[in-house]
């Protein structure tokens, strides 16, 4: 349809007019332009590369929990001190730490003069259970022989009480004789062991045994000392036997109680977690630290590591009210907000958003959500600074997805 000028100058003032008359109405909202928003596609060579790790959020009972510096120690239960049995000179140390040692070897030579004492009151002992015996049989003869003259009429009754009582003498000095040399072969038994003799030992030489197995963790002597009874030689323990000790304060300590779950890092692996049950809590506080002592044991074949190691440990509370969590891990900030990046397949590939939430409480294994996420939503654990990265890259070229 074509119009003539004065047909098109018309309906331009009709449209004026219109104009004119809808002053009062609010003007037309302009187009907004397109936020921006943190969303990126990995291929799946990337996906594979960055190693990521996946989980939801869930809806979980919090646990409290309190987290403090701790170390691992040897059990107490599974350490033996060995120590000196006699007086005299360290003749030599057979065992150096880190060796591994069987109950009854030995572990430390000591020449001392009580060994050959002792050897000489053994031979002493022998000789007089020897000749006690002898008596004890010449008694008994006797007292017979005189039994059967007195059947015979040919023998006092005053003569036969006399053999009696003699039998009866010569039977308590046979017991006394067995009895002291009993104590001479336990007293050389005691100074020498029960096992094989190394070479070069002599009768001057007393030795010292490893009372179990186990691995050695100190050593106290070396040739030559002068040691006294009592005095600390060698440590052996267990070294599969440790225990988490932690120190914590009167107020951190409240909720802990024996059964309560520990989870700990070692300082060479601080994302790998192992597990620990609490044992023993101090009744008492320590009076120059301020703090409670609290035993724990790791959890068998868990790779729980090595004696005197520092690591950082969690100790959990009593699960309460539900909660949302997520992985600790999976938090991460952009521009002062706080995000959890979710995820979702597409094609071969993956989808990335950053989700702004709100967060709550924290502990060192997971994160309350407050605000912003669903729960059941897949997110990235482990690996989130790596996609967050990609995310702040997509942002730099002003690009979303």
């Amino acid at each position: 349809m074509h119009f003539s000028r004065s047909a098109k100058f018309l309906l331009l003032s009709v449209a004026v007019a219109a104009c004119t008359r809808g002053n009062d109405a609010a003007p037309p909202t302009p187009k907004p332009t397109a936020a921006l928003v943190d969303t990126t596609t990995l291929t799946s060579e990337a996906v594979e590369i960055a190693g990521f790790t996946f989980d939801t959020a869930r809806s979980v009972a919090w646990q409290s929990s309190t987290t403090a510096p701790a170390r691992l120690m040897l059990d107490p239960a599974a350490v033996q001190t060995i120590g000196s049995i006699t007086e005299g000179r360290v003749a030599s140390v057979l065992v150096r730490v880190g060796d591994v040692v069987r109950a009854g070897d030995v572990l430390v030579v000591i020449h001392s003069h009580e060994i050959m004492d002792a050897r000489s009151g053994l031979v002493r002992a022998e000789a007089q259970r020897t000749s006690a015996d002898a008596e004890r049989t010449l008694a008994r003869t006797a007292a017979e022989r005189a039994q059967r003259l007195v059947d015979a009429k040919a023998l006092s009754r005053a003569e036969l009480e006399r053999a009696l009582a003699a039998r009866v003498t010569a039977d308590a000095m046979y017991e006394q004789a067995v009895a002291e040399f009993t104590r001479a072969s336990e007293l050389v038994a005691h100074l020498v062991g029960e096992g094989p003799m190394p070479k070069g030992v002599d009768s001057h030489d007393a030795l010292i045994r490893a009372p179990a197995s186990g691995v050695v963790v100190a050593r106290d002597v070396q040739p030559g000392t002068v040691v006294l009874p009592g005095m600390q030689l060698i440590t052996v323990a267990d070294p599969s036997r440790l225990l988490l000790q932690m120190r914590l304060g009167e107020a951190a300590s409240q909720g802990v109680r024996v059964g309560s779950q520990v989870r700990y890092t070692l300082t060479d692996h601080p994302t790998q977690y192992h597990e620990a049950t609490v044992t023993r809590v101090a009744p008492t506080v320590d009076t120059l630290t301020r703090t409670i002592e609290v035993l724990a044991a790791p959890r068998a074949g868990s790779g729980i590591g090595r004696a005197e190691s520092f690591v950082q440990a969690e100790v959990l509370g009593v699960g309460g009210t539900l909660a949302l969590v997520v992985p600790a891990a999976a938090v991460q900030a952009i521009d002062g907000d706080t995000i959890v990046i979710a995820v979702a397949q597409r094609g071969a590939g993956l989808f990335l958003e950053a989700v702004p939430v709100r967060v709550g409480r924290r502990s060192a294994q997971q994160v309350e959500i407050l605000a912003g996420l669903a729960a059941g939503r897949r997110i990235i654990a482990n690996g989130a600074a790596i996609a967050k990265a990609e995310l702040l890259k997509r942002r730099a070229t002003g690009e979303s997805e």
